[in-house]
């Protein structure tokens, strides 16, 4: 019973249509079995091109984890300029309080 699902469930699975690339074990599979120098030299290229593909990847990784960063950097950047600014602006209306005060008109007694 158990080797009925088992075939039946890998009948569903291949559907009859050959795959379009092996991955980088199958390559080292077939490159023990094939002994032919077209073979051997055909298989050092798909697993330098397996190599080549996995160092991009890991660099475009790198590159995300960068722009993260960067825009980490960026949102801390823009709470702190948002800061500054607040501060400015009272500042400006303290300095505004200020003026207003020493221009009003005097009550009491004049010198």
């Amino acid at each position: 019973m158990r080797s009925q699902i088992v075939t039946t469930y890998q009948n569903k699975r291949n559907t009859g249509t050959t795959p379009y690339a092996f991955t980088e074990q199958g390559v080292a599979m077939l490159s023990g079995i094939l002994n032919s120098d077209k073979a051997i030299n055909m298989n050092i290229a798909i697993m330098r091109a397996f190599v080549a593909a996995r160092r991009l990847t890991l660099q475009q990784m790198d590159t995300t984890a960068q722009l993260k960063e960067i825009t980490e950097r960026l949102t801390e950047h823009d709470v702190q300029l948002n800061q500054i600014y607040d501060a400015m602006e009272n500042l400006l209306d303290e300095r505004i309080a200020q003026k207003k005060w020493e221009e009003r008109e005097r009550i009491g007694f004049k010198k």
